[in-house]
């Protein structure tokens, strides 16, 4: 059983309003989102694309409803652009959570990112060179120290369709960065898509784990992908993803890791579908009924 004193539950706007894709879920309002997550037993939000840019105003309508927030994402440029247009935009964004009561920023390289676009997700994805593994490592340790030095932590989310998305690709960069300074996002939907055991990573990585995410994945909907050629969003739209306990991925090991690594944070519901075929509320209980189960919490 894993402990409330030192792990707390958030859920994402994603499965409500699609940031990639913004006609899935139009019809959703910021309101709508965050009340259903705390009337479905949540504590915590990361933010997404309908969320009030002015902090003051988010805090009000979080703190209405018993929600705060935990995380957000980041797009670093590390290896395309300056280091310092990334830092100048990461330094405003950590002070944005920060001012929120966040003490985690997840960061993901977007740098000839394929996520996004048309094109296969397993074809043409771009394979870094030595010197842009240089560059991502060191500038994840600068971006790292920056957050330190506001109390925060970098996590970084290995991501389908990016420049760290396989095995070889997260252990590299795990290996070249600093374990005080920059921590991994783990993502049991991304590392399955990936055709990785969740568990491999959770276990190789329990002591530098500084947020979890966890989705579910549907093992029928990804034996398409590659023989259909589907982009990243076309499998997402197919329902590629779940909440957990509704897919095919063994969450008991998971669970226990994460328990016996003595990890304190946050444990995310993140699974990106389309609510008019899978109704967020809905699935939203479904997954808080199934963490509660396996879990105590």
């Amino acid at each position: 059983m894993l402990d409330r004193q030192k792990i707390k539950l958030a859920i994402a706007p994603i499965a409500w309003t699609n940031d990639d894709m913004p006609d899935l879920g139009k019809e959703n309002t910021f309101e709508q989102c965050i009340s259903e997550m705390a009337l479905a037993g949540f504590s915590g939000s990361e933010i997404g694309n309908k969320y009030p840019k002015d902090g003051a105003v988010l805090k009000k309508a979080l703190d209405m409803r018993g929600l705060c927030i935990c995380n957000c994402w980041f797009s670093t440029f590390l290896i395309s652009k300056r280091f310092e247009e990334t830092a100048d935009a990461f330094d405003k964004q950590t002070d944005f959570l920060k001012s929120l009561g966040a003490d985690v920023i997840g960061v993901s390289e977007q740098s000839y990112s394929i996520q996004g676009k048309a094109q296969p997700v397993f074809e043409g994805k771009y394979v870094m060179n030595d010197k842009e593994w240089d560059l991502l490592c060191a500038g994840l340790n600068k971006l790292g120290e920056i957050a330190h030095n506001k109390g925060m932590k970098l996590t970084f989310h290995h991501h389908m369709g990016t420049v760290v998305q396989d095995e070889n690709e997260i252990d590299r960069m795990m290996q070249n960065t600093d374990p005080d300074l920059m921590f991994l996002l783990f993502d049991s939907g991304h590392l399955s898509y990936c055709g990785i055991d969740p568990q491999k990573i959770i276990e190789r990585y329990s002591k530098r784990i500084g947020h979890i995410h966890l989705k579910d994945i549907r093992a029928n909907i990804l034996a398409q992908v590659r023989p259909r050629k589907l982009s990243f969003l076309d499998a997402v739209r197919e329902g590629v993803f779940t909440v957990p306990g509704d897919g095919s991925i063994n969450f008991d090991p998971i669970f226990k890791c994460i328990e016996t690594s003595g990890y304190e944070g946050w444990l995310v519901v993140e699974a990106e579908q389309d609510p008019a075929r899978a109704n967020p509320f809905e699935y939203a209980k479904k997954a808080r009924a199934f963490i509660r189960e396996k879990t105590g919490l």
